[in-house]
């Protein structure tokens, strides 16, 4: 009986190294975070005596007060106090759920604990920012440029929309009016509480690295945005991966089995050099499967996909260079060098 048990914590010492090779200790990293509830401020408000209230909010919350008010609800001075009684009192169910899924928020504040001990370690000067939740309209990012993520983050705070984590079975989601309008149902799948940090560190990524691959050729940019993934695995190394990419894991292992089908089509049947807005926007957009391949299996954005295994290929090449020196790097030099001809 000693035998099998010493045997048994053999493997799973040996299995849990395996699963740590490569990856930091970064527990000695210290991270100070600070989540603030501003959604369960802002529904506090005194309805009957609004302006008092919005000034104890704006003193509380200066960075964010304004944001949501003007971009998100999109009140000015003169209809703020209507406003902010019409959302309070039509939101009411919205925000129960809210207050459901997020009653305790100490495992949100664990998981960005971690990523920014892993943000500090590769880039110590980067400076955490406050964490702020807020519960706006489920509509509001319909009419933003939010990016990859329904979150914001401005020179001092992250802002989290906790109305886009509520479960992928939350009622609203699934309201025809909201897939045509807001988001279909791919997106929406991953409206859950788990993309909460990859969302985020998506954003920070952004900050340290502002993408300007925006005019670049298709390659370019498939190794520009496969950099960014390259990089949320650095800040999340234990995250699975359908969480950082947001494909599903169908989809990945689908990805996975046909790694070298992908780029043969694509080199086959596109120009790699290409510049034309639609052809890009087929391999690096989202959607729910790409055009040309299985549309029960291929996720959307499957350039990124191919990007972020070349840049894999690439770092096996060269172990010596860390993350900066590889965000820094043309993508044109990284395609060169990397020599990527999957099987």
């Amino acid at each position: 009986m000693k035998k099998t048990v010493s045997i048994i914590l053999l493997c799973v010492a040996l299995f849990a190294c395996k699963n740590k090779k490569g990856i930091p200790d970064v527990s000695n990293i210290k991270v100070d975070i600070k989540l603030e509830r501003f959604d369960r401020d802002f529904f506090a408000i005194d309805t009957n005596n609004v302006w008092p209230s919005v000034t104890a909010l704006n003193k509380k919350y200066p960075s964010i007060t304004g944001i949501f008010l003007q971009n998100i609800l999109g009140l000015d001075s003169a209809s703020a106090p209507t406003g902010i009684k019409n959302f309070i009192r039509l939101s009411g169910k919205l925000y129960d759920t809210v207050n459901t899924v997020f009653k305790n928020t100490d495992d949100v504040e664990k998981d960005f604990k971690k990523a920014f001990q892993f943000v500090k370690y590769y880039f110590p000067d980067y400076k955490v920012p406050e964490i702020v939740t807020i519960a706006g309209p489920v509509d509001a990012m319909a009419q933003a440029d939010s990016g990859p993520t329904p979150d914001f983050l401005g020179p001092d705070f992250l802002g989290i929309s906790l109305q886009f984590y509520l479960g992928k079975k939350f009622s609203v989601y699934n309201d025809p009016f909201f897939i045509e309008n807001v988001a279909p149902s791919y997106r929406s799948r991953r409206f859950s509480k788990e993309y909460i940090t990859a969302d985020a560190m998506q954003l920070v990524i952004n900050d340290i690295f502002p993408d300007k691959s925006g005019s670049k050729s298709l390659i370019e940019q498939m190794v520009e945005k496969g950099k960014r993934w390259y990089l949320l695995d650095k800040f999340l190394p234990v995250t699975a991966d359908s969480v950082k990419t947001g494909y599903t894991q169908e989809q990945l292992d689908w990805c996975t089995e046909n790694e070298g089908l992908i780029w043969s089509y694509i080199v086959k049947n596109e120009d790699l050099n290409s510049l034309t807005p639609s052809i890009i926007q087929t391999y690096i957009g989202e959607a729910p499967f790409t055009q040309g391949f299985s549309q029960e299996y291929s996720p959307g954005n499957i350039g990124q996909w191919i990007g972020w295994q070349i840049i894999k290929k690439f770092v096996s090449k060269n172990p010596g260079l860390n993350p900066e020196d590889i965000m820094k790097m043309d993508a044109a030099k990284i395609v060169a060098e990397a020599k990527y001809k999957p099987k």
